[in-house]
């Protein structure tokens, strides 16, 4: 049997088993964890030695540098666009409306200056090793684009390097296929913990909070990552997401971007043609700073919050609002759970209350699944079309990408 197939099972299973306890179990949500962590567990290595390695194997600093441009600028535009249908649906379908919630005592969460300087600093290691250490992907990612650049600079000796970290890259990756024969028992536990959690308490209002991240993710997904491959990629959509079905499937299990990553690159390569070199830069990169999925969760929450305690939104507080949105999506982690964390920083950049997050704390599971998927397929769509440009890209092993593969 396929191992989307079992995955796809677990999950089946995990929701049944998740509504017929009705309560969390402290064991499945061990299992689940212990999932998560294995692997979070990957990331940091896989990361680095992906992101050197890539870089090195691009040579040319001119076409280095393009590729960079490429990427961040696709990675800026489709999350700009993510926030904006964010804020469309919400504005639309106004899902907290109908709550008219009392302000709680503190009416207003102080509110605190984003210092974009403070942020920039804060992404340069002072120590490597505790970035490892911490899991600061952002810290990893600015080592790793330093090394990577030393390693170029220093010519023939750097080569030894160069070599043990390739080493490193197949191992991890090797280490990875191990883990994922794991992925349907994590898959299970992790989705029978959410629904047994969740129960019977979601308002009318959470449901449309879900469903306007629904829709909004969907138009993300068939409207701008589409047609990014139809025309900027130039080539078919529906390989795409054939190749991409393992990732998706695990993206949406597991809500984690970042636990993804390995199953992402490995999709990128093998079944979307895309060169290891450009897949390891872009999608080591893509997974913590393009985080459209995200982007999307900030701008709805915020809204739903306001409208949930009657606080007026003016046109200000929506331009800091998609400000901050762009940045916490950017700074976000890809595991589960750190939107509510980031969703704080927006609740105080905009005054509203602190105590606001309590009411999508419940469902943001449920959110980030679909989230997760979101921010997987934005890194490959641009790897696709960053190695389209380059002519780094394989269309007969793209083409031929099918559903049972």
């Amino acid at each position: 049997m396929r191992p989307w197939i079992k995955i796809l099972i677990g999950l089946v299973l995990g929701i049944i088993v998740g509504f017929l306890i009705g309560h969390k179990s402290d064991l499945l949500a061990r299992i689940g964890n212990a999932f998560i962590n294995l692997l979070k567990m990957l990331v940091g290595l896989i990361v680095f030695s992906s992101l050197v390695t890539g870089m090195c194997h691009i040579s040319d600093p001119k076409k280095l540098g393009r590729i960079g441009v490429r990427t961040l600028l696709f990675y800026t535009v489709t999350t700009l666009l993510a926030i904006g249908f964010g804020l469309l649906l919400v504005f639309t379908v106004k899902p907290g409306l109908g709550l008219r919630l009392p302000l709680p005592h503190s009416s207003q969460a102080p509110e605190i200056e984003l210092n974009m300087v403070d942020f920039l600093f804060s992404i340069i290691p002072a120590n490597p090793i505790a970035s490892f250490v911490e899991g600061n992907v952002l810290q990893i990612i600015v080592f790793a684009i330093l090394f990577a650049f030393a390693i170029n600079l220093a010519g023939g000796k750097g080569k030894p390097v160069l070599s043990f970290l390739e080493s490193v890259s197949e191992v991890m990756y090797t280490l990875t296929h191990f883990i994922m024969k794991l992925a349907p028992y994590g898959v299970f536990a992790l989705i029978a913990t959410a629904v047994s959690s969740i129960g019977f308490s979601i308002l009318f209002s959470l449901l449309e909070f879900l469903l306007c991240n629904y829709i909004a993710c969907s138009l993300q997904v068939f409207i701008v990552f589409c047609l990014s491959l139809k025309y900027l990629a130039k080539v078919k959509i529906s390989p795409f997401f054939k190749g991409m079905k393992d990732a998706i499937v695990l993206a949406f299990t597991t809500s984690s971007s970042s636990a993804t990553l390995p199953i992402s690159l490995e999709c990128a390569r093998y079944h979307l043609g895309v060169s290891p070199d450009i897949s390891g830069f872009v999608l080591s990169l893509g997974s913590t700073i393009n985080m459209n999925g995200a982007a999307i969760g900030q701008a709805i929450s915020a809204i739903f919050i306001a409208q949930a305690y009657g606080i007026e939104v003016t046109f200000t507080k929506v331009f800091i609002l998609i400000l901050v949105s762009f940045v916490s999506a950017v700074g976000a982690a890809g595991i589960p759970g750190t939107g509510i964390i980031m969703l704080s920083i927006v609740l105080s950049a905009m005054g509203l209350p602190a105590e606001g997050f309590i009411l999508v704390a419940g469902v943001d599971r449920l959110r980030e699944m679909v989230s997760s998927v979101v921010n997987i397929l934005g890194d490959a769509v641009a790897a696709v079309f960053v190695a389209k440009k380059e002519n780094r890209f394989d269309e007969k092993k793209y083409h031929a990408s099918t559903w049972l593969k």
